[in-house]
């Protein structure tokens, strides 16, 4: 694949344009006002909204999507149709944009590579962005979508006007992405298939690092090099020393910390812990900043809040600034989202798929629940690869679950070696746990939910699949018999 990205004009064309990451770069493009097309097997709201900014979307991934790039000769075309798209470009051929995700089997990708466009993987065209801005860069195995929202939220709220690409929908700019028009941009920087590597931003941030996706990498260490490379290109590194491997093995120029015994730059005491938020007072080297409210559950988001404390002040804010942004900072979609309540049932859509978010979500739902209420959390495995590896760390992260339920396995596009399956997790899970259910499909799921779930039970559905297609389903559901009686 080629990685240099023409921002002079050239045209666009993103296979698998409706995935999270992807839709992401090509929103900033299309309100860049660069030509921008793209295919996706399923259209959504994402693929919808692209459409409505000038995209051009094909609801198919084949060969002939190619086809208006060809050269053609002079002809008068409709305004908005795909021949306009091509008649805009001055027949220049697209720089084509693929994700890990698209095998090189893919006729469009084929088509591609035969018609000569020049190919670049998502994190080219990232990479080229953060390289256009003074970017921050958030980057980490867990908290990466919330803390570089929360940051680029902040920086919203004190008027920088950012960027924003990330890799969850955020209400306050009603989506995954925003174009700003000041200097600079806060991006999610993934080190999932190791092309964090790439980026190298003004400031760039650690939260953490664990193991997380054997299917990419086969040791620890291997995670540790990929995190050590992005260290390099940062001109400012921001990093939690409550990582014991961000601590001993990449030494932050800027450290957070919520431990006060420790000599990170930035800590916190008198933390309260409530069902309604997290209020905790913020030290800076030493000194008392003041105290900082958030609505977000728990220690792990007081960690990412304290990531955002750096970065303010790194950039000169004042802490009243960064203190009124984070305040009213809601969180992105599918990080313990609401998402109704129905007989007295609340449901929580949560994106936890590796057993630390899985027992970090939990415990937060724990600090939430009433005396008396059951936290039931229904789970579905995200890839073979994942769950097989930690398998141990899955069976003990349900430990502050009234009652389990689990799925069989989305496989993320993995093959099934035949090696683990959803059911063999459950066993393993019940050695640890006294209430567990397998349910091999969703529809069993659902069924079996709205059998078991009863008035005063927070349902959390966990997982980075498609588990929580059962949410809107079962709601619908529960308010029908309130309809016949109304």
């Amino acid at each position: 694949m080629s990685n240099s990205v023409d921002f002079s004009g050239r045209p666009f064309h993103f296979i698998g344009i409706g995935g999270i990451g992807m839709s992401a770069l090509a929103y900033v493009l299309a309100k860049r006002q660069f030509p921008v097309s793209g295919s996706d097997l399923r259209p959504n709201h994402i693929t919808h909204k692209l459409e409505s900014i000038g995209a051009h979307i094909f609801g198919k991934q084949e060969a002939s999507n190619l086809e208006l790039f060809r050269p053609q000769e002079s002809q008068v075309v409709a305004l908005n149709s795909p021949e306009k798209l091509a008649a805009t470009t001055n027949s220049k051929l697209p720089q084509v944009i693929c994700s890990t995700a698209i095998n090189t089997n893919n006729l469009e990708y084929k088509a591609a590579l035969e018609l000569g466009c020049p190919i670049l993987h998502r994190s080219d065209v990232l990479a080229a962005l953060i390289a256009d801005y003074y970017s921050i860069a958030v980057a980490g195995t867990h908290g990466k979508t919330t803390t570089s929202s929360m940051i680029g939220y902040m920086l919203l709220q004190a008027g920088l006007d950012p960027t924003i690409l990330v890799g969850g929908e955020v209400n306050a700019w009603e989506g995954n992405a925003r174009l700003g028009q000041s200097q600079y941009l806060v991006a999610e920087a993934d080190e999932s298939d190791g092309s964090l590597v790439k980026h190298a931003p003004e400031i760039g941030i650690i939260t953490n690092i664990e193991l997380d996706h054997p299917d990419h990498y086969d040791t620890l260490e291997e995670v540790v090099d990929t995190f050590r490379t992005f260290a390099k290109g940062c001109k400012t590194l921001v990093g939690s020393i409550d990582c014991a491997t961000v601590r001993d093995r990449l030494q932050p120029t800027i450290s957070y910390s919520l431990h006060s015994d420790t000599d990170a730059d930035y800590t916190v005491t008198n933390i309260d812990y409530r069902a309604d938020g997290t209020t905790a007072l913020v030290w800076e080297r030493g000194k008392a900043l003041g105290v900082l409210n958030l609505r977000l559950l728990s220690r792990h988001n007081l960690s990412n809040a304290l990531a955002a404390v750096a970065v303010g002040r790194v950039l000169g804010l004042e802490f009243g600034e960064i203190a009124k942004g984070i305040a009213t900072f809601e969180g992105s979609r599918r990080r313990f989202e609401f998402r109704g309540e129905v007989d007295g049932i609340t449901f929580i859509d949560d994106y936890a798929h590796h057993p630390t978010e899985i027992r970090a979500t939990l415990a937060a739902a724990r600090l939430q629940a009433r005396p008396g209420q059951r936290v039931v959390a229904i789970f579905q495995p995200h890839r073979y690869s994942r769950t097989l590896t930690f398998l141990e760390e899955f069976a003990q992260s349900f430990s502050h679950a009234d009652l389990v339920v689990l799925t069989d396995i989305y496989s993320a596009g993995e093959p099934n070696l035949g090696q683990i399956t959803g059911e063999h997790l459950t066993a393993e899970i019940a050695k640890q746990h006294s209430q567990v259910v397998y349910q091999p499909s969703l529809s069993s799921v659902r069924e079996f939910l709205l059998q078991t779930l009863r008035p005063g039970d927070l349902a959390l559905f966990l997982g980075a699949g498609n588990l929580n297609q059962v949410i809107p389903e079962m709601i619908a559901t529960l308010r029908e018999p309130a309809k016949a009686t109304s």
